[in-house]
């Protein structure tokens, strides 16, 4: 099953309050909205899947708590992107010093780009579809992006101002000056 994408424009124009009321209003499901305000609805995962992704939003957790330069979060967490977007990485982390100079409302969606995004490609994702999410991530300040991919056995890495990297069959991935010290074993992630 594919994500579904509903084009609401021009008969629905959403303001960022009414999107934030429709995603506390329908919990039990997993919504984004593109800068050109389509929504799009997103069909739970394979147990595959949610067992990758619990393990690598434990391990990036466990990296942060310990580190204390900044907070990790899951794919429940919805970013508002400068371009409009409202996204949900399958993880993420933000540096507490942008944290603290924004000091937004805990109980809203994070009005910026995170430092660190992940998406871990799922069997129903298209490979192209989050690719161009994780362009649009680079695009709006996210520093350092890993697309796993475990149907093709590669990550690729996006860079803020490079070129994407791909890597084929890798065993651990640095988090290099974005996340240092932050080292991810894929054994059980990309397998």
């Amino acid at each position: 099953m594919t994500a579904l994408i509903l084009n609401l424009s021009p008969a629905i124009e959403l303001t960022d309050e009414q999107f934030f009321q429709l995603c506390q209003n329908n919990r039990d499901l997993r919504l984004e909205r593109t800068a050109e305000g389509e929504l799009i609805i997103m069909p739970p995962t394979g147990w595959g899947s949610g067992n990758r992704n619990s393990k690598l939003t434990a391990r990036l957790e466990f990296w942060a708590d310990a580190d204390g330069t900044g907070l990790a979060f899951d794919s429940s967490t919805g970013f508002k992107l400068p371009n409009g977007a409202n996204r949900s990485p399958d993880a993420s982390w933000v540096s507490r010093e942008r944290l603290e100079a924004l000091n937004p409302d805990p109980t809203r969606f994070l009005p910026m780009a995170p430092d660190f995004a992940v998406e871990l490609r799922s069997a129903s994702d298209s490979l192209k579809t989050v690719q161009q999410k994780m362009h649009e991530y680079i695009d709006n300040g996210v520093r350092l992006g890993w697309l796993i991919d475990p149907q093709n056995q590669r990550v690729e890495i996006y860079r803020l101002g490079q070129d994407v990297e791909v890597l084929e069959c890798p065993t651990s991935l640095s988090g290099e000056d974005v996340l240092p010290g932050f080292v991810l074993d894929l054994a059980q992630i990309l397998n």
